[in-house]
This record gives structure tokens, sequence and C-alpha cells, in this order.
């Protein structure tokens, strides 16, 4: 008899396999409403996050973005206005060749777009009713014109310069988000692990799952493009 593998219980979502809920506490994202200006009430670090939290309070309201580069406690931000680093403004008010971050999909989702450490997209060109951006993989991409974003690099540039020495500390990274970390090639398990496993035909020829395969049995090549030898 077989037992689960990884991917089931990791599926089931029991607390070997469940992210901690605390990581998850602050919500990233922009008010319905903004007006006037904000003040920076405290820096903020999250586990669930790469880069290091704002804290926003403006008009008895609070709210939480990514930090941009030099951020500091008690800084002024503004609401639309002038062009300035973490102010927050609709890309139509935005200049061409300016770097902005934390960029809404549709205006008022509160901001989807670039929110890792030490990125940043750049203001294209402006063509009638939509903003194109340049996206950090250089792949140029349609916005409303009334979406928000803020002016700026995101924090945490250097997080992958230094190199992780260890493999306890890249488990403990991992974890933080719910990865999985070693992962483990399915041909090196045992056979009551995975259906790949064992040490039998170690070069095994590319399995497809059929479509309706319930879990654990759907590995392998999962609805393929396409099968068989690519003809030159």
């Amino acid at each position: 008899m077989g037992k689960r593998i990884i991917t089931q219980a990791r599926g089931k979502g029991s607390h070997t396999y469940r992210v901690k809920r605390k990581a998850f506490r602050l919500k990233l994202q922009y008010p319905q409403k903004l007006e006037g200006e904000g003040i920076v009430v405290k820096l903020l670090d999250s586990a669930a996050h790469s880069s290091p939290l704002a804290k926003i309070k403006y008009d008895k309201r609070i709210f939480y973005i990514p930090a941009f580069k030099e951020m500091v406690e008690g800084q002024k931000i503004s609401f639309g206005g002038e062009v300035r680093e973490g102010n927050i403004m609709k890309l139509k008010d935005i200049p061409v060749k300016t770097q902005i971050y934390n960029i809404e999909s549709r205006p008022g989702d509160g901001g989807v777009f670039i929110k890792s450490a030490g990125s940043s997209a750049v203001v294209n060109r402006i063509v009638g009713k939509d903003v194109f951006v340049l996206m950090p993989s250089k792949k140029e991409k349609k916005f409303n014109l009334n979406c928000r974003a803020i002016i700026g690099v995101i924090a945490g540039a250097g997080r992958l310069d230094k190199p992780i020495v260890k493999a306890g500390k890249k488990y403990h990274i991992k974890k933080s988000k719910s990865k999985l970390w070693p992962r483990t090639s399915a041909v090196k398990m045992n056979a009551i692990d995975h259906p790949f496993g064992s040490g039998r035909a170690k070069n095994p020829k590319s399995k497809i799952a059929k479509r309706n395969a319930p879990p654990g049995r759907r590995v392998g090549l999962l609805r393929p493009r396409r099968t068989g030898r690519r003809k030159r």
C-alpha cells in the first residue's frame, strides 16, 4: 500500500505545509479615495514580502505600501500634485521615462504589479487613453490612464547580493512563504513516495498524465501542447 506523495500532502493543507497566517496580516493596497497628503508612520519588516513595508497615515486612516528606496519615518508623501519619489499618482499625470512601482491593474484595485524588492517599471509612452509601461521583464504592458502607481524604486534591492551560505537559511526563507525546499527529483525517490520512484528505469521516457487522473497520479507531463520527437 502506497502513501500520499508530497503533492497530495501539501494540497490537503496540514500544519506541516501551511504558511503562518501572521505573515500575511498586512495587506498592501491603496484606499479607494486618496486626497491631500499622508505621513510615513513606521517602516515594517514582513516575512510575507521581500521589501520593507511603509505604514501610511492620512485623514485618520491607515494603509500599507511597499517602501521606496531611502524612505524615512516621518516623511510626507502626497497623493497627486508634484512628481516626487514616494508620491502616489495616476499614470496620466506621470511623465514619460519616470520609474514607478505598485501599479494598479484597473483603476481602484489597490496595486497589483511591481511589488518585489528592488524592482521598478518605466512609463514608456502615452497613446490616446492608454499608457504603455516597460516592465522589468523588458516587455511593454498597456494600462488605463486612471490607474495609480508610486513614483520611485522599491527598497531592498540588495537582498540577493549576499550569498546564502547555509542550506538551513534557504529552507527558512522558503518556509516563511510556504515554498517547498529543497526540491527532490521524482526519479530519485523511493517507489512508495512517487509514481516515478525506485532505482529501476532511471532514464524513463516522458510520461503523460491523463487529464482526469487523481492527485498523486497526475504527475509528469500535464496537458502538453505537443508530444513526440520534434522534427527538424
